[in-house]
């Protein structure tokens, strides 16, 4: 039926399911039926291949071989450029205390506000295929927001792929435009490192122009902050410093809340346990990246005495 409907033209997604998600942001996801989730997949099939030619090697989202773990080592690797190897400032005595500074910064309701038009003339550049043009309009269209013609929905394959490809141009304009050496970006978080604070200052501005201009699109203005790199620089789930990397602090407080949540559960049944432990195996991975031990010991020797109640 639905191999049908693609050959003669005439396929149509169905409405998607929608709820809201809090962990721990407030996020609403939208869910695709199983028959369109094909089709997604399909479609980045056929144009993963031709963008991913194209898109630069510091985007690391949804890419294989990727992720925020090998974006926070090719910025470790770019601390080190920049700070000539951990050189420190004058008259202090904290060796984290480096030279050095990073301009992070990230898009303003990056999802809500993409443009379906600016994204099809992108798209346009590779695809000729009328077809597939317009099966992608079909699922552009099927997500409706508050302004019409914009917004991809949270929790479709497509919107993951087309999100990297919206700002792919933003990719190219630093890199290649601004000449900036040391820039990665996750999703809509991005990071430029730089010697001179009074660079970044104007990158900044050039940057905010280009969204504006070309993509439609507006820098946050209360997370787009130029900070030394002795503050530490916040990236997805971490925040990092010269010689030592931190849980960032929402995590670590939804952390503790799902422990409190998993206590009570296992009080009144043990049924819950397994659940704790998968729980905990999971974020055990993802916190042995910071510099935790005393926390993860701490964490341990909790649930131990959840599990013996």
């Amino acid at each position: 039926m639905l191999h049908n409907e693609l050959i003669s033209n005439t396929y149509t997604p169905l409405p998607l399911t929608e709820f809201i998600l809090r962990d721990p942001k407030t996020r609403k996801i939208s869910v695709s039926n199983f028959r369109d989730r094909v089709v997604h997949h399909a479609i980045c099939n056929i144009l993963e291949p031709i963008f991913e030619n194209h898109f630069i090697y510091d985007s690391y989202a949804n890419r294989k071989g990727k992720g925020n773990l090998k974006a926070i080592e090719r910025f470790d690797y770019f601390k080190r450029k920049v700070s000539c190897n951990g050189r420190k400032l004058r008259g202090v005595q904290d060796d984290n205390y480096v030279s050095g500074h990073a301009l992070k910064a990230d898009i303003k309701h990056y999802f809500d506000t993409v443009s379906h038009e600016t994204l099809m003339k992108i798209i346009n550049r590779k695809i000729a295929d009328k077809n597939v043009l317009e099966l992608i309009w079909k699922i552009l269209r099927n997500h409706s927001t508050k302004s019409k013609g914009k917004g991809l929905p949270l929790g479709n394959l497509t919107s993951q792929f087309f999100a990297n490809i919206y700002l792919n141009e933003l990719d190219q304009f630093i890199k290649h435009k601004l000449k900036a050496k040391y820039y990665l970006r996750y999703v809509d978080d991005f990071v430029i490192l730089h010697g001179s604070m009074a660079q970044l200052e104007l990158w900044k501005t050039k940057i905010s122009s280009f969204l504006k201009n070309e993509l439609l699109l507006e820098l946050h203005p209360d997370k787009s902050k130029i900070v030394p790199l002795s503050r530490g620089v916040d990236l997805p789930g971490f925040k990092c410093f010269y010689y030592f990397r931190i849980l960032r602090k929402r995590n670590l407080r939804e952390m503790q809340r799902k422990i409190e949540v998993f206590e009570e559960l296992c009080k009144s049944d043990k049924d819950n346990i397994p659940g704790l432990l998968e729980f905990l195996q999971g974020w055990n991975a993802y916190a042995v990246h910071a510099n935790t031990h005393k926390l993860r010991k701490r964490i341990t020797n909790k649930s131990i005495e959840i599990i013996k109640f």
